[in-house]
């Protein structure tokens, strides 16, 4: 996986929030949310390939949570980031 072109990540008065960059991403009917832990992810993740493996070693580097507990939340966000058509197979 990767992450689609064109988005970028932004505080915006305290909230992580993903931006399209460029007319042929801009709809203003999602907005995407991301808290800390979304954000540390995404931001490890520019330009690079990643697999679901690569997300919750990330999350066990840099938090205290036990790998089943990472591996559940990395599927819910891939799953989130796929619907929200931020990543890309």
């Amino acid at each position: 996986m990767k992450t689609k072109k064109g988005f970028k990540l932004r505080t915006i008065c305290g909230e992580n929030i993903i931006v399209a960059e460029g007319i042929e991403n801009i709809d203003f009917s999602r907005i995407i949310s991301m808290n800390e832990s979304a954000a540390y992810l995404w931001n490890k993740i520019q330009g690079i390939d990643f697999t679901a493996d690569t997300l919750i070693e990330l999350l066990l580097d840099e938090y205290e949570v036990s790998k089943e507990k990472a591996s559940l939340d990395v599927s819910q966000l891939i799953e989130q980031w796929q619907k929200a058509g931020i990543i890309e197979d």
